[in-house]
């Protein structure tokens, strides 16, 4: 299904996505700001020790009724998860621009702020704007959970997914030396996989992605282990299986206690995004301007991100968390004879802006420094594929970056695929990232086909020419056969997507056929 949202991923204020001068109809969506009134402005300022709440620093509870008060320009209030902001002066720094924040204005803006900013550290970036707490009654929630297993009692928290029989469960075993943990999903598994398993000391937080949902299991295990963790994983039946060495040998007579939402199953957009502390093992230089980061997780982490999923890269910046979505890719984008499916370290391919805050912070990491990596994230599916004989990726700058993965799997994962075609659109000719690679992989392989389109040439390539994204270049590429069954994927800048969503559709593709990458 077509899922465009107000924010196509990358995020229109993202540090991966392309220049203001890009191709027509690519350019950076962000709202012109006024001079000095930049993020770094807006820390500047949030520390002035201005009052920017206009209580002279008292926390108030706020009920429904005098939130609603608070709904104009001059003096806009809005709730996000319970907590209420004096969003006023905010207003002039909003990259997204006042009219944004106005939706919300005398609201409860928390459904608003997800489907825009899920992953925007608002705590960090308002603290200095904090009216107070809604002053809301409670309710109880009544769960509708399945019979614990191995004693461990349920969660108090979360729902169920609509279907009682989808819903995964767990088992364990053990011999005298390790331990055995066992998901039965009850679904394929795709070759990528979807587990992201944390270990530290006795804590154990293993996350599962299925689809739209998150399974969850929490535990405080009941005695050491080693911290290293194998992963088996049994793709066509669904079985993931996770052994841990114990550190001392014999009988473990419970698995350990349950934590908080443990066993749950839910909404993924419902559960709290967490992060890691990854190593910068390197960075390569991909072009003039973007580098290829490699990121390696802590011992006792694996991390299986999906193909078509993003993290959230985060890092202090002058005393302000500061989050970013990046997409991952493999280290190369022809799989060698003995590539692994599952890459053991995260690879990140990002442009550097010469006024990007986060950027420039990233590339000042030396190999050894740290940064706090999410788990993945967003809304593609590989069951969109399914059936698909034709698969064409439109790319504008770094929207190339889910693309390069679902490259690689449509090539060696799916038999029904005949054709997949990449229209990928830049500046000029140095700006298109792995071009070698691109056309290595097209005379290579016959499935494979690729096409530059350039709005500024100094000088056209082979498979390029001239131009921006409009209705003859779309109409000459989408070529489709008869009895064909296709899937359109468009990831740009928020402009280059809607466009090129608007002309997909009156080219008569229907919102089946389509799918835009979001954050």
């Amino acid at each position: 299904m077509l899922n465009v949202p107000a924010q196509s991923f990358p995020a229109p204020g993202s540090q991966q996505r392309v220049g203001p001068s890009e191709p027509s109809g690519s350019g950076r969506n962000k709202v012109v700001l006024k001079p000095g009134h930049s993020l770094m402005d807006w820390i500047r300022f949030a520390k002035s020790g201005k009052d920017l709440t206009g209580l002279r620093g008292r926390l108030i509870e706020v009920s429904p009724e005098e939130l609603k008060k608070h709904n104009s320009r001059d003096d806009c209030w809005t709730c996000i998860r319970g907590m209420v902001y004096n969003v006023t002066p905010y207003m002039d720094y909003h990259p997204g621009g006042g009219d944004e924040l106005m939706k919300a204005a005398g609201l409860d803006g928390t459904d608003l702020f997800d489907q825009v900013h899920r992953w925007v550290n608002y705590e960090s970036m308002l603290k200095e704007c904090l009216v107070g707490r809604m002053a809301l009654k409670t309710t109880a929630t009544v769960t509708d959970m399945p019979p614990p297993l191995m004693g461990l009692a349920p969660p108090a928290s979360g729902a169920p997914p609509p279907i009682k029989d989808s819903r995964p469960r767990y088992d364990w075993f053990q011999t005298d030396a390790a331990v055995h943990l066992v998901i039965y999903t009850r679904r394929k598994i795709p070759s990528s996989g979807c587990m992201t398993a944390d270990l530290r000391e006795d804590l154990l937080r293993v996350e599962i992605l299925l689809g739209k949902m998150s399974y969850m299991l929490n535990l405080s295990l009941a005695h050491e282990v080693d911290a290293n963790i194998s992963v088996h994983t049994a793709f066509s039946v669904g079985k993931i299986q996770l052994t841990m060495r114990k550190l001392t040998k014999g009988k473990w007579g419970t698995l350990g206690q349950p934590l908080e939402h443990h066993n749950t199953f839910l909404w993924k957009k419902d559960r709290a995004i967490f992060y890691r502390d990854c190593v910068l093992v390197s960075k390569m230089e991909v072009n003039h301007n973007t580098q290829l980061f490699r990121l390696q997780f802590p011992q006792g982490t694996i991390m299986h991100v999906p193909v078509g999923k993003h993290i959230y890269l985060k890092a202090c910046i002058k005393d302000n968390e500061v989050v970013r979505p990046y997409t991952p890719v493999d280290q190369r984008l022809a799989a060698g004879p003995h590539s692994p499916s599952q890459e053991p370290d995260l690879y990140l391919m990002i442009k550097v802006y010469p006024d990007g805050v986060f950027t420039q912070h990233l590339n000042s990491l030396q190999t050894g420094d740290h940064i706090s990596v999410s788990g993945p994230e967003g809304s593609f599916s590989l069951r969109l594929l399914r059936d698909v004989t034709h698969l064409f990726l439109l790319a504008a700058g770094t929207g190339f970056t889910p693309m390069a993965r679902l490259i690689r799997f449509s090539l060696q994962e799916i038999d029904t695929v005949r054709k997949t075609k990449l229209l990928f659109f830049n500046r000029r000719k140095e700006d298109i990232l792995w071009h070698n690679e691109l056309d290595e992989l097209a005379a290579d392989d016959e499935r494979f086909q690729v096409e530059y389109v350039l709005s500024e040439p100094q000088g056209l390539c082979s498979n390029s020419r001239k131009g921006g994204v409009d209705d003859d270049v779309l109409r000459e590429f989408l070529v489709r056969p008869h009895g064909s069954r296709c899937l359109v994927c468009v990831c740009g800048p928020t402009a280059f997507t809607e466009l090129t969503v608007r002309l997909l559709k009156q080219l008569g593709f229907s919102e089946e056929e389509l799918h835009a990458f979001q954050g």
